[in-house]
């Protein structure tokens, strides 16, 4: 089965063609990044405009890549939650008029579940039940993947993303965007016990997330070094400030492990890409004796692949969607609705 697939739901513009949910055909990204680093983070207005100049083109490319006709597709998806309205709702459109057009079926996909469906594509050997960790920019979440389409939070963040406390401690810092890439090849040269930090928990709930005061703290010293004319030390604060962060999801993601009784896990999401995190859930993976999935570093940020992957499997569990498809903001991985 030849699926055509569309993401659109930040600042890529992305197109794929995935067959049977584990081999890429095409895949073909549109970024933004440097119409929005001059912002310093992406504007979702130039977002949904780049969107609208660029998706013709780049579904286009992959069809071409994939040396395919829309006659030998079977089926189109799209991202269509959660992400930036205006975004995700170029991509939602645009395939709705190509399945109207084509009569081919639509299939809308969730964000964070074509994230998780990252690792499908490179370990086609892998099924669930499993545990994940989804770290991106605007999600952190703890999920257990008991089946292709069946999927249970058991923790999440409650304030800020883990992405997105890497991206704005970054930007206090006098980073580049995108913030949490830098920060990790800063921290790189530094002494990651230079500097303390807390590490937040939240009472009572065991293995949910919070990152605001982390934040915050990292920000703190950059402004009480300012006001004493003290000069920090980047790389030593990237590198504490990553530590911080990582072991977080570490300590959260090893105790709901253990807990529910799994023995494979899953990174997925941007954040996924990142060294210190992939480097110390390897050494907790050897240590337990768990099967590690770390997606291809292609495949942790934004993509169609992700997205055509996980839509293989909704068209066989039924999830069909009619042309009154619309695009939401926030949907909970668990409880979809299209």
């Amino acid at each position: 089965m030849k699926i055509l697939a569309i993401e659109s739901s930040c600042d890529e513009t992305a197109a794929a063609v995935v067959e049977d949910g584990r081999k890429i055909l095409s895949s073909v990204v549109a970024t933004q990044i440097e119409s929005h680093k001059i912002f310093g983070g992406v504007v979702p207005e130039i977002a949904s405009r780049m969107h609208i100049e660029a998706i013709s083109a780049v579904v286009d490319e992959a069809m071409k890549k994939a040396s395919l006709s829309f006659d030998d597709l079977d089926a189109v998806a799209v991202t269509y939650a959660p992400g930036l309205i205006g975004a995700l709702l170029v991509g939602v459109n645009f395939a709705k008029g190509l399945s109207y057009s084509t009569g081919l079926e639509l299939i809308p996909v969730h964000h964070l579940r074509g994230h998780i469906a990252s690792n499908y594509l490179t370990f086609p050997e892998l099924e669930p039940p499993f545990m994940c960790l989804v770290v991106s920019g605007g999600h952190s979440h703890i999920v257990t993947v008991d089946d292709y389409t069946s999927f249970k939070i058991i923790g999440k963040t409650r304030d800020d993303a883990a992405g997105e406390c890497l991206d704005k401690a970054a930007r206090a810092m006098g980073l580049a965007y995108p913030g949490g890439v830098n920060l990790d090849r800063e921290a790189v040269n530094g002494d990651e016990n230079a500097y303390k930090l807390p590490h937040p928990r939240v009472d009572g709930s065991e293995y949910d997330f919070s990152f605001s005061g982390l934040k915050t703290a990292a920000i703190n010293i950059i402004h009480n070094a300012q006001q004493k004319g003290e000069t920090i030390n980047r790389a030593d604060l990237c590198a504490s400030y990553l530590k911080a962060v990582t072991d977080c999801l570490c300590d959260n993601t090893v105790r709901a492990m253990n807990e529910y009784g799994f023995k494979k896990l899953a990174l997925a999401g941007g954040v996924s890409a990142n060294s210190v995190l992939r480097r110390k859930m390897s050494d907790y993976a050897e240590k337990n004796g768990w099967s590690l999935y770390l997606p291809d570093l292609s495949l942790c940020g934004d993509n169609a692949a992700m997205i055509g992957s996980q839509a293989y499997y909704e068209f066989l569990k039924g999830n069909i969607a009619s042309e009154n498809l619309n695009a939401y903001a926030t949907m909970p991985i668990d409880k979809p609705i299209f």
